[in-house]
């Protein structure tokens, strides 16, 4: 029996550390004062991700070092796997940007509509996820 226990061990050992080698790490630069964007962090956590925040004094100027277009601004920027994330995109939609690789800048969910993650809201609204490109154009990448 002790074998057992002990190969059953080390598969577990081994499953956990490849789960966590392979969660993706954001790192999510925002405003000390926003209390939407911990709701946020907190969504991904839950999701798998692996999360660092740094509250910063000015987040439209990190959004601009970073790319992104003033016009699908929010109140957070993220990096993740070499894109950026802006505003209070679902997980699942990160997930499937990091599996699918499309040459882009990243997404972003404009302004903070509610009912979006870390927008929880009794009157949800119906918002897009936008696919960014390096040059500012957008497209749909998910509807919500």
């Amino acid at each position: 029996m002790k074998p057992l226990r002990v190969l059953f061990a080390v598969a577990l050992f081994s499953a956990t550390s490849a789960f966590a080698e392979s969660a993706p790490r954001v790192e999510v630069f925002k405003s000390a004062s926003c209390s939407c964007c911990g709701g946020w962090v907190d969504h991904l956590k839950a999701n798998g991700f692996e999360v660092s925040t740094h509250n910063i004094d000015n987040v439209p100027a990190n959004r601009k070092k970073l790319g992104m277009p003033d016009s699908v601004g929010s109140c957070h920027t993220a990096k993740v796997g070499g894109y950026v994330i802006e505003g209070h995109v679902p997980a699942a939609d990160i997930q499937r940007l990091l599996k699918e690789k499309p040459k882009a800048l990243g997404l972003a969910v404009p302004s903070m509509p509610a009912g979006s993650p870390g927008m929880e809201s009794a009157r949800p609204v119906p918002y897009d996820t936008l696919l960014v490109d390096r040059n500012g154009s957008t497209r749909v990448f998910a509807s919500h």
